[in-house]
């Protein structure tokens, strides 16, 4: 069997399971388990059989069992558990996978790998000598042999934990050791959580669950914020799989959820999470719109130099927020603040294209916390002062994630000096040096440990990793999933109340993913239902063209809240696309009450007057309109022009029609300029203007299409029908 066999006939094993198809999953795991010929599978496998064979026994005989349930749940899991590994054994066989190699390896050793108590004594030994290290009179630095034996021991833990498919008693036992350790550094737990979370995403593991839980009420804020996470994605990856056979474990999720107050921050970080799904189309914006935009204006900026003569002239010109805002330049960077105030990943594009370095080979390093002490990190950063406060500001705020502090320590030592120098220099010359005291730097600090912005920070390293990882195609990408935690079993339990729901329910509703929102709001509603959702569920109904559905929640919306112009407009709008004309109108006419004198309700009244064939009183409107405005108004002279026509008003439509610049004219202009030409007897002009139609429609089939639709309207004004089909063959 190759990868993609076997790799099949897992998911066929799957898809039974969550069918609860037991009988047949048992057929198709032993034949899943040829490929591997793993014999203690084999003896797993028979053991489930009989069992459930005898279950089946039972109920055939009509033997009352309380315990039939929970048994099938076990042998349900034991069974999944069991394909998991037979798929694993037979992939070790064949796959050329990372992941597979390091199993094949440690299978051909000669002596046994050292157990994970053996990967505890090392680093905290390591710790002492590293602390010892630090007295030493070596200007307080670590022997770089000391370090790299340090960061080599976190590899060999990383990687023999990411590749250990299921922790036996024996691992469960020795894995709780590190979370009590007051010894090992909490940079390396970090990793090891990363670890952990990298083997669940790889195989499911009831153990590691536990212990993930365990490390999300760790004293230290980065080991909880990266268990939390993790939590987080191995729940989207295996929450199904955990609600239909795993009951004790859903239990102390809910029991650690309620006794320690997790619900908020992973309803924080399933937020976090979703924000991740708009970073490919911020990073195409970032590549395509704004920074050309901020090149362009790299003369303009550059010429906006301070003088520090007197303190008076440092104050903001406004003549450059004027420059700014014409340049377009102004808006460009108020969105990119706004997508980082928000969380938005707006330095993936930045970043992407520093992933090179040889540092990025290892696939541990991209789930370092960034530490100034790696060996990597003191030759990059050797020629750097210490003192300098850019430098500092940059490798220890917030601003950026781990992985891409390690990418610009590395450019910056790849820089040439002065060039280097002169890059320090652009931030301070910003202020940094002057504005930034110790105090200032503390507070900067602060806000890079919060738990928030901890999360935050982490999402981006995974989703640097699994987009730009050499091997990264190895992996299956969670970014790539389904991440709405109101689709997922366990995660659904998290969003009990409105106040849950809200905050997932706007970042829908404001990044115009309508169908997910509305499926929230109308959950939201159903717990506590407020005029400001039933608006906004009317407004996803609207935008899918869902009007009548739509009209229900706008009334909903306006019984609880009434006269609010918002909502009757919306409710106008949704009765004019459904063409009920008189009840539109009645709403719009509601809301000029009390919104007088706004345009677009003004304009809706014309045109549903329009569409009821009251002209006359429609021209009103537009005629209103068009004095509003002292530009082109070439929406309300279209309007005018097409009133105008079918009120017998053929000179005035022939004014306004030529009043739109020919260059603005669409195929629609041409085609009504001549059919007012046409009823007004100038034949010769009407053909030239159905000519000038059909070549903007760009074929005769399109424009005879538009010519047929209003050939009841050129009846209606007069024209004889036989001679329709005879100017069209004119034109033609």
């Amino acid at each position: 069997m190759n990868d993609l066999s076997i790799n099949e006939q897992y998911d066929s094993i799957v898809q039974l399971l969550q069918q609860r198809r037991l009988k047949e999953a048992q057929v198709q795991t032993e034949s899943l388990l040829t490929a591997g010929a793993d014999w203690t599978l084999g003896n797993r496998l028979e053991q489930n059989k009989t069992s459930y064979q005898y279950m089946l026994q039972y109920m055939r005989q009509g033997l009352n069992d309380p315990q039939r349930q929970t048994l099938y749940l076990q042998l349900g899991a034991d069974l999944w558990e069991i394909a998991d590994q037979a798929r694993i054994a037979a992939l070790d066989k064949t796959s050329a996978y990372y992941y597979h190699e390091l199993r094949r390896n440690r299978a051909y050793m000669s002596s046994p790998a050292p157990t994970l108590e053996d990967r505890l004594h090392t680093l905290e030994d390591l710790a002492d000598d590293m602390a010892l290290g630090k007295l030493l009179p070596q200007d307080g630095q670590i022997p770089d042999g000391l370090l790299r034996k340090h960061e080599e021991a976190n590899r060999l833990l990383f990687l023999s934990t990411w590749s250990n498919s299921a922790w036996n008693a024996i691992d469960k036992q020795q894995a709780a050791a590190f979370l009590t350790s007051e010894l090992l550094p909490e940079n390396d737990l970090c990793l090891l959580v990363s670890a952990v979370t990298m083997s669940l995403l790889e195989c499911f593991d009831a153990a590691k669950c536990l212990w993930m839980l365990e490390a999300a009420r760790h004293r230290k804020t980065s080991v909880e914020q990266r268990a939390l996470t993790g939590l987080v994605l191995v729940l989207l990856r295996h929450g199904n799989r955990i609600s239909l056979y795993y009951p004790q474990l859903t239990e102390t999720f809910q029991l650690y959820q309620e006794e320690y107050n997790l619900k908020k921050q992973l309803n924080r970080i399933c937020l976090q999470l979703l924000r991740s799904r708009d970073t490919e189309k911020i990073d195409r914006k970032m590549r395509e719109e704004i920074i050309p935009e901020v090149m362009k204006n790299v003369d303009f900026l550059r010429k906006m130099k301070f003088e520090n003569d007197e303190p008076e002239e440092n104050d903001w010109n406004p003549d450059w927020t004027n420059a700014f805002e014409k340049n377009g330049l102004g808006d460009k960077i108020r969105e990119i603040n706004e997508l980082q105030m928000a969380g938005s990943d707006v330095y993936m594009s930045t970043f992407s294209m520093l992933k090179g370095f040889p540092f990025f080979n290892e696939i541990s390093n991209w789930f370092l916390p960034f530490d100034r002490h790696h060996s990597t990190i003191i030759q990059s950063l050797k020629n750097l002062p210490e003192s300098d406060k850019a430098a500092s500001l940059i490798l220890d705020a917030g601003l950026f994630c781990d992985s891409d502090k390690y990418s610009m320590a590395f450019t910056l030592a790849q820089l040439p000096k002065g060039q280097r120098g002169l890059m320090m220099q652009q931030f301070n010359n910003r202020g940094l040096e002057e504005i930034i005291d110790e105090q200032q730097f503390g507070h900067i600090r602060q806000h890079a440990a919060r738990p928030e912005i901890i999360s935050n920070q982490y999402i981006h390293d995974l989703y640097r990793f699994f987009k730009l990882f050499r091997r990264k195609n190895e992996f299956k990408d969670p970014f790539r999933e389904d991440m709405n935690p109101y689709h997922n079993p366990i995660l659904r339990t998290l969003m009990t109340t409105a106040e849950d729901i809200q905050p997932i329910a706007d970042y829908f509703f404001q990044n115009n993913y309508l169908e997910e929102a509305l499926e929230l709001y109308r959950e939201q509603a159903s717990v506590e239902g407020t005029p400001d959702i039933y608006q906004k569920i009317g407004y996803c109904l609207q935008k899918g063209k869902r009007y009548r559905e739509a009209i229900e929640s706008y009334q909903t919306a306006d019984a609880l809240y009434p006269n609010q112009a918002w909502t009757l407009r919306h409710l106008g709008t949704c009765h004019r696309m459904l063409k009920d004309y008189s009840a539109a109108l009645e709403y719009y006419q509601k809301a000029d009450a009390l919104q007088p004198d706004n345009y677009h309700i003004l304009f809706h009244i014309g045109t549903c007057l329009a569409g009821m064939e009251r002209y006359d009183e429609a021209l009103q409107y537009f005629f209103r309109l068009d004095l509003m405005k002292d530009d082109k108004n070439l929406k309300i002279w279209r309007a005018i022009g097409w009133c105008s026509l079918l009120c017998g008003r053929w000179g005035q439509a022939a004014k306004y029609y030529a009043r739109i610049p020919e260059k603005e004219r669409t195929a629609d202009d041409w085609l009504n300029a001549g059919h007012v030409a046409w009823v007004s007897g100038d034949v010769t002009s009407a053909t030239d203007y159905y000519r000038q139609s059909a070549a903007l429609y760009g074929n005769h089939a399109a424009f005879r299409e538009a010519f047929e639709k209003d050939s009841s309207t050129l009846v209606f004004l007069g024209i004889p029908s036989d001679e329709i089909p005879l100017m069209e063959d004119l034109v033609i």
